[in-house]
């Protein structure tokens, strides 16, 4: 039996030279320091539900936003909200007391969905960059359309669940006077269990980041390695200057995904590795630090998408503008229209401003003719 909570969970104390599990919570805080963690991750939660909703709001509710990049985001953004609401406090609770409040239906649940969302998350940033690899390298092969697109978000969601069922069938509540543990009872087999924790490592981290920066790199070879020609047109500068933009929003995205997870990751592999770290008094300071930073990527993604992007900051205002310090212009409303509304609307602009300078230039000419009749 294997006593030691898998990634994306926390561990029990267990000591297995002697086969003793420990009956009290030798991880008591003091309460100020219980309040400051509380709100380090309450931070995660309202800010990651909040950005990650808008975000699928701004792009589901404006046609010029549906495109194949941003169904992926879309999928990416549920993901992330999904992990803040269903994951992080659930497991900050658990890593505070040591003891499993939720039930085994909960337990269950708990070791197979932030797997299943991360890998949805992880994949889905990967798919992005090959649609910008294929997009800017080889423009005139077919791309993803939105039908295939969403049925490769069904396909990511399938496999992330096949992999991390493996957990949720093995996992289980145990009573261990007077606290209760939702732990992952592997078969005797420890090889078995070791040897899936790196699958999952390499499948939900280490593959994925590896094909991003591959295709980034070819990527921003092309995009940064020549410059505009300056005899360019201003659409084919523009289309390069909007191609530069959503691809350094995507790479500040992974960068920091594998920023925050790393520590998360290298944390477990020792711990596979030496078991012995789990019983060290100062372990729960360190799991709470590398859990809120690996759940905190859950709430980076909307600010950089609005630090990074016009559109998605013009949406950000009107999702945001009944709040009195936020004002929505005209030019925020063009950014979400589509592309014929736009062209329509400049059109009737121009044709406008056309006829007005025309009155005005018939006006001055009968104004002269009169004169010198005078």
């Amino acid at each position: 039996m294997d006593t030691t909570l898998d990634p994306l969970s926390t561990s029990l104390l267990y000591d297995e030279e002697d086969g003793n599990e420990t009956s009290t919570n030798l991880f008591e805080q003091p309460d100020w320091q219980v309040a400051l963690w509380a709100i380090a991750y309450s931070l995660i939660v309202i800010v990651s539900i909040i950005g990650n909703v808008t975000v699928i709001w701004i792009i589901l509710a404006h046609k010029r936003m549906r495109t194949v990049t941003n169904y992926l985001i879309v999928n990416l953004a549920f993901s992330d909200a999904s992990m803040a609401t269903f994951n992080t406090v659930f497991n900050f609770v658990y890593a505070l007391h040591n003891d499993w409040y939720f039930g085994l239906g909960y337990c269950k649940f708990q070791n197979v969905f932030p797997i299943t969302a991360m890998f949805s998350s992880i994949y889905s940033m990967a798919a992005v960059a090959v649609d910008r690899y294929m997009a800017i390298i080889h423009p005139l092969k077919p791309r993803l359309s939105s039908t295939t697109t969403k049925v490769l978000i069904g396909v990511i969601w399938t496999v992330a669940f096949s992999l991390a069922f493996p957990q949720c069938y093995y996992a289980s509540t145990n009573f261990y006077f007077p606290r209760t543990v939702c732990m992952v009872e592997w078969p005797d087999d420890y090889g078995g269990k070791h040897q899936y924790q790196i699958a999952v490592i390499i499948l939900i981290y280490l593959l994925p980041l590896l094909v991003m920066l591959v295709t980034y790199s070819l990527v921003g070879r092309r995009l940064w390695g020549s410059e505009i020609p300056g005899e360019a047109s201003n659409h084919y500068q523009n289309q390069m200057q909007a191609k530069r933009k959503v691809v350094k929003m995507m790479i500040v995205v992974v960068t920091t995904f594998a920023i925050c997870w790393l520590p998360y990751h290298i944390y477990f592999i020792l711990g596979s590795f030496n078991r012995d770290i789990y019983k060290q008094h100062y372990i729960q300071q360190v799991y709470l630090s590398i859990f809120w930073l690996a759940m905190s990527s859950t709430m980076y993604n909307p600010i950089i998408y609005c630090c990074l992007n016009q559109r998605f900051r013009s949406g950000f205002r009107k999702a945001f503008q009944w709040c009195p310090l936020i004002k929505v212009s005209e030019e925020d409303n063009m950014e979400l229209q589509n592309m014929r509304t736009f062209h329509m609307r400049r059109s009737y602009h121009t044709e406008t401003t056309s006829v007005v300078v025309r009155n005005h230039v018939n006006e001055a000419e009968d104004t002269t003719s009169k004169l010198i009749k005078a």
